[in-house]
């Protein structure tokens, strides 16, 4: 080496103290952050917070002369000199941390100089340090290691990089194929560019060298990116075995859960990180989001305090805290949350969109739409993958337009399924990138329309107290207790109020009075009173499409418009049809039965008897193959359903479809194609119950006979039963169905009593229910329905009281917490 090279060291902008620079700091963890975040999960930015979890690895690199916290300050690497570079490499001696050392002392001074430099960010030098003493011994493995490592550090900037590190690293392996710390940085090298299964292949056989807390960190991180949970739980878990004290590791163990559906699991997984460590701001924020996804909104709400109380600057938990809030109806709590999220960080689109699409539901158009527009500019750059939020801000900025232009109309005299561009629509409801030929934007604010304002619930008059009052109670009822549905004061109200509005309308049908509908006067038709639950389901959350499939572009419904739903996608289960796998498994296993009676009857006991040890609807594939040659990768089963109208015949249900080649590589699905011909079948039918319904209720205003209500009360039940199974909205099918149920109930002079039992869903208990009569059935035995009481019939029409949007946003936004009495 030159004599005169020590004292021209380059500067650096890093500091020396405590810098920890080494294959702790796993590049890969970018991608798990990303995935992360997607997932509103915990971040990984708080390696160097709890650095104390990590091991020590080859480059941490400590100044001798400077203690943390002195004063004056540890010095900045702009005043390197040769001496400070000396100390450093000898200290590295000192502590045995080159790797790959020889005999010679000068010859591993030299290389602790090169990994000194890697360790102060002077990549560039560090490769023309390692290549000086290359070229004095081509097969120094150190050398060749040292320049592995800067040109993997480079490659952090410039990809080209990451084949020169790669070509080092696998020299090394080449020349020391039993060195652990090479195939882990190799798969440093290997994750980032997307090479995950080669990555794994590498950490596995470090782990077979020398098995480490560590290595098995790092494995299950990547497993975790792959959506391997089980095996990168087991990951998790042999990291803590080996090494109790890591809060980070038994975060990650579980998020595994949490991905899973494990919500129990992984609430109980990150209490223990929070024992571990009881300021660990990400296990809190975890915890949060874990409690929102079962259900449990107070949980969740201290959950997400803990962690802004430790970090009160924490953006993801002011980001998923507004979330919730705004799920939960709370929208101007939630407007506060996306306020500070943006002050600490203007350009996140997630807060931005958010907090425009609070305002729009507020009825707070102008700043709502300035909010959106704020999204619609951020392009995302070349080759850049667009947010969801980006995709979805041009609909919704349409969607609020039309809103702002309608806002002081009569409901009743306008239509938004005819009225919005038929291919808008089509995008819309299938989350499609806004790219409509010849759009014609909806016209921009107009200044004489005023935004909606706050609305005091003592300025109702005592009448329309109750009648707020009542509709909250109401709402409450068609409330799901089953995880993943949270709360939503909001649309419990907006429900309730459609509920007593379709009681209202149904109860003037039977008396022989007209309803004003689309601007005319006429008798309601089932669609109408299925509206009344549309336009409430509508206004209370701007953000979901709710639309009518038959009234999409007809090439659009020809082709057919499916509403599917992932119940198991490979180990990602859908915790909110988890009490219905049980009955879809012995859907399949008839039908699979019924198949070999009429194509394979000699196999058929054989088949039943194999179908007896299936416990669960992964074990069906195999099951399948073997009986089936036809079965490769997969099979589907439809469900059919029984025609009222005319007995005998059946339509199409819904399609269950299972793919995949082994457990835990499996889909498992359901979903119903809304074709025209389907579409036409279902409304036939419907059409035919409404009208004897409607004959019926008109009998019953003059009957006293309990038998004529029972009647009804069947024929509602089973109009639903067909309206669920047909799945005629974009969104929202269920909780329409269930507020029109009630409704029409109570026009029948009964009222819902019971709440919807805990893991029962009432569009999913029509779709699986073989008939409409153990459809009726068994929804009677939940309500528990009696006698509506007469004070009912005397609260104000919902219809005159909340004419326009105006008006009904007034009401959704109005508190009423401290006024209507606590209702069990």
């Amino acid at each position: 080496m030159a004599p005169g090279w020590r004292a021209a060291v380059p500067l650096c902008v890093l500091y020396l103290s405590r810098l920890i620079l080494s294959t702790e700091y796993f590049s890969s963890l970018t991608l798990f952050n990303n995935e992360l975040h997607k997932q509103g999960c915990s971040s990984l930015s708080d390696w160097e917070e709890v650095a104390s979890d990590c091991e020590s690895s080859i480059l941490q690199l400590e100044d001798p002369d400077c203690e943390e916290g002195s004063n004056p300050p540890c010095e900045s690497v702009f005043s390197l000199n040769a001496e400070k570079i000396l100390n450093q490499a000898k200290l590295f001696i000192e502590q045995k941390k080159i790797p790959f050392p020889v005999d010679n002392h000068n010859t591993n001074e030299e290389l602790a100089i090169g990994y000194v430099l890697i360790g102060n960010g002077l990549y560039d030098e560090a490769i023309k340090h390692f290549s000086l003493l290359l070229q004095g011994d081509p097969e120094l493995v150190s050398a060749i290691y040292g320049r592995g490592i800067a040109y993997g550090k480079k490659s952090l900037q410039d990809i080209k990089n990451a084949d020169l590190a790669l070509y080092e690293l696998n020299r090394v392996i080449t020349l020391e194929p039993n060195w652990p710390e090479v195939y882990e940085q190799r798969a440093e090298i290997l994750s980032p560019l997307g090479r995950i299964s080669e990555a794994l292949a590498d950490l596995t056989k470090a782990i077979q060298l020398q098995p480490s807390a560590r290595l098995y960190r790092h494995r299950g991180t990547l497993l975790f990116i792959s959506e391997d949970y089980v095996a990168a739980m087991e990951d998790f878990q042999q990291s803590l075995e080996l090494k109790k004290n890591q809060p980070i590791a038994m975060l990650y163990k579980g998020l595994t859960f949490f991905h899973r559906g494990m919500l129990k699991e992984a609430i109980e997984t990150f209490k223990e990180a929070l024992k571990l460590k009881s300021d660990f701001v990400d296990a809190y924020k975890s915890l949060g989001q874990a409690y929102r996804e079962l259900g449990d909104f107070e949980s969740a709400m201290e959950s997400f305090q803990k962690a802004l109380m430790l970090n009160q600057n924490h953006i993801q938990s002011l980001q998923l805290r507004g979330m919730m809030l705004y799920h939960h109806g709370s929208l101007q709590e939630a407007i506060g949350n996306f306020k500070r999220c943006l002050q600490l960080e203007p350009y996140n689109e997630v807060c931005q969109y958010m907090k425009g699409l609070s305002h729009v539901a507020m009825g707070q158009f102008y700043e709502g739409i300035k909010a959106q527009t704020k999204v619609m500019l951020n392009d995302p750059l070349l080759g850049q993958k667009a947010s969801s939020e980006y995709l979805k801000v041009k609909y919704l900025r349409e969607y609020s337009r039309y809103l702002h232009s309608h806002l002081d109309i009569p409901v009743a005299e306008y239509n938004v399924d005819q009225d919005l561009p038929g291919n808008f629509k089509n995008h819309w409801a299938k989350n499609l990138p806004f790219l409509i030929e010849d759009y014609e934007e909806q016209p921009g604010l107009q200044p004489h329309i005023k935004d909606v304002l706050p609305q005091n619930f003592d300025s109702y008059s005592s009448e329309v107290q109750k009648l707020i009052c009542t509709a909250d109670h109401l709402g409450a009822l068609m409330q799901y207790d089953t995880p993943g549905f949270l709360p939503n004061r909001r649309i419990h109200r907006a429900m309730g109020l459609a509920t007593l509005e379709v009681m209202q309308a149904m109860h003037r049908t039977w008396s022989n009075s007209k309803v004003r509908v689309n601007g005319k006067t006429r008798q309601m038709q089932w669609r109408d009173m299925f509206d009344i639950a549309v336009k409430w389901r509508r206004i209370a959350d701007p953000d979901q499409p709710v639309l009518w499939l038959d009234q999409m572009p007809a090439r659009t419904l020809s082709r057919g418009f499916n509403n599917h739903i992932n119940l198991i996608r490979g180990q990602i289960i859908n915790i909110r049809y988890l009490a219905y796998f049980d009955n879809i498994l012995d859907f399949i296993k008839d039908r699979i039965l019924v198949y070999h009676r009429a194509y394979n009857p000699r196999g058929l006991l054989e088949v039943h008897q194999a179908l007896e040890n299936v416990n669960k609807v992964e074990d069906l594939l195999p099951i399948m193959k073997q009986f089936n040659s036809k079965t490769r990768d997969g099979f589907t089963v439809n469900s059919k359903v029984p025609s009222m109208k005319d007995p005998g015949k059946e339509y199409d249900g819904f399609t269950i479809t299972i793919t995949g080649d082994r457990v835990g590589n499996m889909l498992f699905s359901v979903e119903t194609q809304t074709t025209e011909e389907r579409t036409q079948q279902y409304q036939s039918e419907i059409e035919s119950i409404y009208k004897d319904l409607t004959a019926k209720g008109k009998a019953l205003m003059l009957s006293t006979e309990l038998g004529d209500a029972d009647a009804v009360c069947n024929l509602i039940l089973s109009l639903v039963y067909y309206f669920c199974n047909l799945m005629p909205l974009s969104r929202g099918s269920s909780v329409v169905a269930y507020s029109v149920v009630m409704g029409a109930l109570m026009s029948s002079g009964k009222e819902v009593m019971g709440r919807i039992p805990k893991g029962k869903l009432v569009d999913f208990d029509a779709m699986t229910t073989p008939s409409p009569d153990s459809f009726s059935k068994t929804a009677k035995h939940w309500m528990n329905l009696k006698s509506l009481p007469s004070w009912y019939q005397n609260l104000p029409s919902v219809a005159e009281t909340f004419p326009s949007s105006r008006t009904m946003i007034e009401v959704l936004n109005t508190d009423s917490s401290s006024h209507c009495p606590k209702k069990s």
